[in-house]
């Protein structure tokens, strides 16, 4: 049997797929995997033993149906269902099981704060789509591999093995701790801390640690590539994110993980992935303006941003503790 799973984006959406790749090579007797995602999302897969062939989506889907056609799959298991996923199955014309993402009850939530979404994580939502090829769910967790060239030794960089891993990004503002909050925050951690995130989030790094005027803080942000930072992570003695790719990265090792939580919600079924001893969702819940979208905002559309401005940092500093 030869198997086509879609996902071309984003990093977490990627990484929550790890359960129907890793259930479906172990319960499906000689099936081979092959998975089409983004080509900037390409070393999130390369090291995963249990596909067997990438297919990298650039600029252009034509290229890539192309050599689709060729495969001769079995089945397509699309896991991301958008314009470009639906306009693919329809030129290779096989049978395809595809992920259900309930906009409809997401517009609900978002517009007029009715919550019908299942109160179920997406990771189950996604193993729905490979239930009639007789796979279920091992509860094994995420998956997240990486290789020896890209295990950071953090010794060198003077930071020792009970750090704190603070990330400090997140795709849109509205999901980010503002920088004083931040600052703060640090303030209160006794650890040492590992500030996370890529070249966008360098100068909030920076400057926490001219604020705080502390030592032990290590900017890792823009430092690294995806796989080294997430070799970071898997060595952090807990993890402190917003709801961002990190933090799936971050169950993914089974990490002690506090998610902060802005304008979107854990409704959604996107938390993190972990047993409910290392899981910790840290919230304002008395507004009524949240959720206000699925994705996020550059800015607060309301303009007070207190679904970030008003979260409690000692809450965060009691679940280290």
């Amino acid at each position: 049997m030869k198997v086509l799973i879609i996902r071309f984006s984003s990093i977490g959406d990627i990484v929550l797929t790890s359960p129907v790749v890793r259930c479906l090579k172990m319960q499906v007797e000689n099936v081979e995997i092959h998975y089409a995602t983004k080509k900037g999302f390409k070393a999130i897969l390369e090291n995963n033993p249990y596909i067997d062939k990438l297919h990298l989506l650039e600029t252009s889907i034509n290229p890539l149906l192309k050599k689709l056609k060729n495969e001769n799959f079995d089945y397509i298991i699309d896991l991301h269902n958008n314009l470009r996923t639906r306009i693919i199955k329809l030129n290779l014309r096989k049978k395809s099981f595809s992920f259900k993402k309930l906009n409809f009850k997401k517009f609900l939530l978002t517009n007029f704060k009715i919550n019908k979404l299942p109160n179920i994580h997406i990771v189950d939502r996604y193993m729905e789509t490979v239930e009639n090829l007789g796979v279920k769910n091992d509860n094994k967790g995420l998956d997240y591999f990486i290789t020896k060239k890209d295990e950071i030794d953090l010794s060198s960089f003077g930071v020792e093995n009970d750090f704190v891993g603070l990330v400090l990004g997140a795709k849109l503002a509205t999901k980010r701790l503002p920088t004083n909050k931040l600052i703060e925050l640090c303030s209160k951690i006794e650890n040492q801390i590992v500030l996370l995130g890529g070249k966008e989030d360098t100068k909030v790094g920076e400057d926490i640690i001219v604020k705080l005027s502390r030592k032990n803080i290590f900017n890792a942000c823009g430092k690294f590539n995806l796989n080294e930072s997430a070799s970071i992570v898997k060595q952090a003695k807990i993890v402190i994110t917003h709801d961002t790719g990190l933090m799936h990265i971050a169950s993914a090792f089974n990490k002690k993980i506090i998610s902060i939580w802005g304008n979107t919600v854990p409704d959604f079924g996107m938390y993190q992935y972990v047993s409910a001893e290392n899981k910790i969702i840290i919230e304002e819940i008395d507004l009524k303006c949240r959720p206000c979208s699925k994705i996020g905002y550059e800015k607060c559309p309301k303009e007070h941003f207190n679904c970030m401005n008003n979260i409690d940092l000692s809450l965060i500093i009691e679940a280290l503790q």
